[in-house]
Formats: C-alpha cells, structure tokens, sequence
C-alpha cells in the first residue's frame, strides 16, 4: 500500500477596503459591478471575488465602507499582477471617483 499524502491548498486573499462618500456610492457599486471587478479577474490572476459593506464598526455620515476580496493560488499570481496591472487599475479607480474615496489594501494567506 501506498502513503497517505496531504496536499495542502493555500488561497491567497487580495483584500480592498474602500470608503467612499455617500454622494457617489451609487455610481461608484455600479461601476465596480460592471466595469472595475471584472477587469480586475480578466487580468488572469484572481479566480474569484466577493464584495462586502462594512456594518460594524458603523461609518461615518458622509461615508460608507466596502471591501472587496480577490482570491488566487499563490503570492505568485498576486506579485504577477502587482507587477503588471494593479498600478494602472488603482489610478483608473482614483482618477474616476477623486476626493470621494480611499482604499486601504492587504493581502491574506488561508491557514
């Protein structure tokens, strides 16, 4: 008989945390459902993503805060598209929306 092996299969987690002002919170969902997502995944790199809004810790009055999380294989997939896309897909997001949104960025191994 064989052995038993375990293969182990990490996901990497490119995480966006966005704050977004509430005047252009409408505009800003619909392009990032339509438009910004999907060139993010059409890079080849990420095999998924999901979208969130933040409930707690509550926002600000102004202000409502999303996170949006891409997965990938490995830190291989995510350097590669760091690399090569992720400056110009963040100056497309910052040029369209300006002063009304900030992003904050991590990035997570599965364990």
């Amino acid at each position: 008989m064989g052995e038993d092996k375990v293969i182990i299969f990490l996901m990497i987690i490119y995480s966006v945390t966005i704050y977004i002002k509430k005047d252009v919170e409408a505009d800003w969902l619909e392009w990032m459902k339509k438009i910004h997502i999907h060139d993010v995944l059409d890079t080849g790199h990420f095999n998924s993503f999901k979208i969130f809004r933040v409930v707690v810790p509550s926002n600000t009055l102004d202000e409502t805060t999303y996170c949006i999380q891409y997965d990938c294989k490995s830190m291989k997939d995510y350097s590669v598209y760091l690399e090569t896309h992720a400056s110009r897909l963040q100056k497309e997001h910052t040029l369209k929306f300006q002063n009304k949104v900030k992003a904050a960025r991590s990035v997570m191994e599965e364990i």
